[in-house]
């Protein structure tokens, strides 16, 4: 992992709310390399406002997986010669509700990276890519710091001192 969760959450203990965004940007920034802001998220899920968590971290997350539209976007102003067959692929995927598809994996623990490269690449309309984005980490940021929100207190009640 790039960056430790011990320093992650020492980030958010110091600087709370703003930490989380930074935490959720720095979780989608880095492209297939993992990092524990789903466990960060969690563990403050029983502290601090588990909406407002989920809508702080989901935006960081959104505006971090812009990295990947972009590296798609730059592949696909190198691939020059393939612009026909981009072309085709995008009036293609523009049947199928893209927009559904990129919520979809934003809000589930499915690699989304690709996503990004692939909606950068076919250049899918930025501000649409974004929304989608935003919303499904938002989804996916809620339900993990609900989940320890009371799973958190559960375990610590489960598990309580002997």
């Amino acid at each position: 992992m790039v960056f430790g969760i011990s320093a992650l959450v020492s980030l958010v203990n110091a600087y709370g709310y703003p930490a989380i965004f930074v935490v959720g940007f720095l979780s989608s920034f880095t492209l297939f390399i993992p990092s524990p802001a789903f466990f960060v998220v969690f563990l403050f899920g029983a502290t601090l406002n588990p909406v407002a968590l989920g809508v702080i971290a989901g935006a960081g997350a959104a505006l971090g997986e812009t990295t990947g539209y972009i590296a798609g976007y730059g592949i696909s102003k190198l691939a020059k010669n393939q612009r026909k067959k981009l072309a085709e692929i995008r009036k293609l995927i523009h049947k199928y509700s893209p927009e559904v598809v990129i919520f979809l994996f934003a809000a589930t623990p499915l690699p989304f990276d690709f996503v990004g490269i692939f909606c950068g690449t076919i250049n899918f309309d930025r501000k649409k890519f974004f929304v989608a984005t935003l919303l499904g980490k938002i989804v996916k940021f809620i339900f993990i710091a609900y989940a320890g929100f009371y799973g958190l207190h559960w375990v610590l009640n489960y598990a309580g001192p002997d």
